[in-house]
């Protein structure tokens, strides 16, 4: 009965709005990284999600490296400050992402849709960004993200 309340108390807290720091689950693997609400405006509609933030160079070196799956409405961000051209690779990355890469102004500047996994080949913004966020493999597209679309979080 014990086990079963504290069981009942974590489950609580992990609701709580707001609740940051120690491990979260992210897909299938715990997590330390902040997250954070993350807002699209498309067109057609407006997607909400709960990213991680990479914002240390360990964190943004590390990034989604040995990942083996993400929610449909999670990912991480890499925020850029001052904004800068940003370049990513694949390698030791096991899932498929779609990158995508965020002007300072908060809108779409560019998306790389569907990178490889192990990739060597760089990913490139094309313009200075400051940020970039990384969803899974196909969710841009299943979403109807565009560039020019805004990103807040």
């Amino acid at each position: 009965m014990r086990i079963a309340k504290i069981l009942a108390c974590v489950a609580v807290l992990a609701l709580v709005p707001g609740c940051k720091g120690g491990a979260v689950e992210v897909g299938s693997q715990k997590s330390a990284l902040n997250i954070v609400d993350l807002k699209i405006v498309t067109a057609a509609k407006t997607h909400n999600f709960k990213v991680e933030v990479a914002s240390t160079p360990d964190e943004q070196a590390r990034g989604l490296m040995f990942r083996e799956s993400l929610p449909p409405f999670g990912g991480m961000i890499f925020p850029m400050n001052p904004p800068r051209p940003a370049s990513f690779w694949m390698k030791d990355t096991v899932i498929s992402l779609d990158m995508i890469f965020i002007r300072k102004d908060g809108t779409i500047a560019r998306i790389a849709p569907d990178t490889i996994p192990y990739s060597l080949q760089q990913v490139e913004s094309g313009e200075p960004v400051a940020a970039v966020l990384e969803l899974s493999g196909g969710r841009a597209a299943q979403l109807g993200i565009r560039e020019g679309d805004k990103v807040s979080w």
